[in-house]
């Protein structure tokens, strides 16, 4: 539990690194969107190959659908609750934070962080150690996601200390949950295994399609398409290593 733990708190430490680079360095609005879309290839492809693939595996069909649709169900529901609270804006960089509910931004910032968190605790459950693509593929997406964020909450008005605090909380969140994934789920049978995976992969992609991707192409522009490829085959490359 205390492996999953660690390496949960090293996904989200990704997020104080994003952070602190959003509030020290001159980072260009078209260079967040393109940040973002890398980040968001380099998760597609550990969601296909580390999460999806693998379920389908150990589980076959039935253990995907299931999973795949109950992740994205999960996190379209939450989302919308905290959408309807302010934080539908959690991501951008423009500093449109400033018309959202703090609180909400931070359950929404949260909300985000579980599924990639959960993922990281799953894949340790096989017993060969954890799956470094899938680390990787978090810390990866991670930075680019709170250096956006934290550009946005400054220009909103938050303080470097509100915001730097939010992100330690995400990343203490996140060992939590990579803990708890692995705990609740040590003697669990490789189908409940496969379904897990699944949903944290639904969710994931649901969040993407959600909060990450708009982002990136309104900021990054048509480049961010290229970089997407680019972030998808680096996690590629990293999960055939």
């Amino acid at each position: 539990m205390l492996t999953a733990a660690f390496w949960g708190f090293v996904g989200g430490f990704a997020l104080l690194l994003g952070a602190a680079a959003g509030l020290t360095l001159p980072v260009s609005k078209r260079v967040i969107g393109l940040i973002m879309g890398f980040g968001a290839g380099v998760l597609i492809s550990a969601l296909a190959f580390e999460l999806t693939d693998e379920a389908f595996r150990t589980g076959g069909t039935d253990a995907v659908a299931i999973g795949l649709a109950a992740g994205a169900l999960t996190f379209f529901a939450g989302d919308r609750v905290i959408d309807a609270r302010g934080g539908d804006k959690r991501k951008r960089s423009s500093g449109a934070q400033a018309e959202g509910d703090p609180q909400a931004i931070v359950l929404g910032a949260v909300l985000d962080g579980i599924p990639e968190s959960v993922a990281i605790g799953v894949s340790l459950l096989a017993g060969d150690g954890v799956g470094v693509a899938v680390v990787a593929a978090v810390f990866l997406s991670n930075v680019p996601e709170s250096l956006a964020a934290a550009t946005g909450l400054r220009a909103a008005g938050h303080s470097p200390r509100w915001i730097m605090g939010l992100w330690l909380g995400v990343a203490v969140v996140s060992s939590l949950a990579a803990a708890l994934g692995y705990l609740a789920l040590g003697g669990a049978s490789p189908e409940v295994v496969a379904v897990i995976q699944a949903f944290a992969g639904g969710a994931i992609l649901t969040m993407l399609a959600d909060t990450m991707m708009p982002e990136a192409f309104e900021e990054g522009g048509d480049l961010v398409g290229l970089v997407t490829v680019l972030g998808f085959a680096v996690a590629f490359v990293l999960s055939t290593a």
